[in-house]
């Protein structure tokens, strides 16, 4: 079947002004940094170099810490949830007055379509501020322990395959709590996190509560073996993570980690099999398979795997890959010429363990990174395609027969981050969800998200909650002053 033919769409990049370099926000000012060397951040879909970002060296991470102290101590944990709870709303609504431009710059610097920075990322974002807006004068009654009260200064460092909504992610529920932030995002996408450092001001948020210092690995490291940091929020991979780990051993530090994941979406025979489908494209190919809980793993019950794969394969020929700007685009550029290489690496080990692979063999740019919607069918549990995170648009098919296969099968992976179930039957929803070893599990749909609702993993997805009430306890501390 030919996909529809579309007139291009493309949004205006007259919305954003992208400064040619860019220094760090300390102290609600930016400032150059004192050494290191700047780096380019680059539009992956055009290779175009966008602006150029300081890197912040360790010094620069102190200065950043202390600013955040000062804050914290003179200001930000004196003031009243209520007031706290102000300078958020006030925040939320400037995202959402500056959504587009958010938009339009976040699938600049990242790569993902507009019209999922547009629908997704941007409501998300400020979401999140609005929910923990309304938490910020209620902790006592958030069932968090005894006498809340926050940490102190949390640094935290965000990836780049969701730049802004990580963003909110950790800052919005650290300020709700009355910590003050130092935050590093990823060095391939910092543009968003810069400009949320003028939300910042535009709010009229009390210098240092918000501290943003960009860099690469070595910039994250200064934030974590810092002494000043009290707290440690870290989305990434599970390498990075144990890292993490083992660099906070003994130390008094309180660290949250989201890692990893290899989550199965599970379809039963008696699934609507189009809704299914529709299901299994949103779990993986959605911001091109940059999900860490993305649903990189199908389990079809055998008897409808035929079937389930003939009119995947039919609704993945009408996937339209190309400009991330053009409002029709369904997948975009891949982040980076790093992580595509290792798409390509684990794609070429898929076929050299004997998988089959299919790809819907659309046209892709000459220019920036770019991958196929891609599908493997004849894995088994000891393919590594099955069992490593690929992290890109490219998904693994295995059959199971009985329930009880299907639970085996799922739990068979180091990580234990999500996992989708499709059925008709309630009773089978609630058997598989408390049999299965994933964080999230979503019944008839995947890659659903509410603020109201935590978000975490098991084994190597890391540990500790974001999101919802739960999501707060890692940013309080409860009992005795002594």
């Amino acid at each position: 079947m030919s996909p529809f033919e579309y007139a291009p769409a493309p949004e205006s990049r007259a919305v954003v002004d992208i400064a040619s370099s860019y220094g760090l926000f300390i102290g609600g000012e930016f400032v150059e940094a004192t050494g290191g060397t700047p780096f380019k951040t680059v539009n992956p879909a055009t290779e175009e170099v966008l602006a150029e970002v300081s890197e912040a060296t360790d010094d620069d991470v102190d200065t950043a810490v202390r600013a955040a102290r000062t804050a914290y101590t003179r200001v930000w944990s004196r003031m009243s949830g209520a007031d706290r709870g102000k300078y958020l709303f006030r925040i939320a609504r400037i995202l959402q007055e500056r959504a587009r431009e958010f938009a339009v710059l976040e699938t600049l610097d990242n790569g993902k379509p507009i019209k999922e920075a547009r629908d997704v990322d941007l409501p998300l974002a400020a979401a999140h501020f609005f929910y923990h807006a309304g938490w910020a004068d209620k902790l006592d009654h958030a069932s968090l322990g005894p006498d809340p009260r926050p940490l102190g200064v949390v640094g935290q460092v965000i990836p780049w395959n969701f730049p802004l909504l990580m963003l909110s992610w950790k800052i919005a529920p650290a300020l709700a709590c009355g910590n003050t932030v130092v935050l590093k995002p990823a060095e391939t996408t910092p543009l968003t996190a810069l400009l949320f450092a003028d939300v910042c001001r535009q709010a009229d948020l009390p210098p240092g509560v918000v501290n943003i210092v960009t860099g690469a690995g070595a910039t994250g490291q200064a934030i974590v073996d810092h002494p000043g940091i009290d707290k440690l929020a870290f989305t990434g991979s599970t390498a990075v993570g144990k890292m993490i780990a083992r660099s906070i051993a003994g130390t008094r530090k309180k660290a949250t980690l989201e890692l990893g994941g290899k989550a199965a979406n599970i379809i039963f025979d008696d699934a609507p099999i189009d809704q299914a489908v529709e299901g299994i494209v949103n779990g993986i190919f959605f911001n091109q398979g940059h999900v860490c809980c993305a649903g990189s793993r199908i389990l079809v019950q055998e008897n409808i795997a035929e079937e389930l794969d003939h009119r995947l394969k039919r609704r993945l020929a009408t996937l339209r890959v190309g400009d991330p700007m053009d409002k029709n685009t369904d997948v975009g550029a891949i982040n980076s010429r790093k992580q595509l290489e290792r798409i390509e690496e684990m794609v070429a080990v898929g076929e050299a363990e004997g998988a089959e692979r299919w790809d819907s063999g659309c046209d892709l740019p000459t220019n920036g990174f770019w991958f196929r919607p891609t599908v493997f069918s004849g894995v088994s549990q000891t393919h590594r395609i099955a069992q490593e995170e690929i992290f890109g648009p490219v998904v693994s098919v295995l059959t199971f027969r009985t329930p009880a296969e299907a639970v085996a099968k799922a739990n068979n992976t180091p990580y234990g981050l999500s996992a989708g179930i499709w059925t008709e039957k309630g009773s089978r929803i609630l058997w598989m969800a408390d049999q299965l070893r994933a964080g999230v599990v979503w019944a008839n749909t995947f890659n659903k998200f509410d603020p109201s609702s935590p978000f975490g993993g098991y084994k190597e997805s890391g540990y500790g909650r974001e999101g919802g009430r739960h999501g707060l306890e890692a940013y309080v501390t409860t009992g005795g002053r002594g």
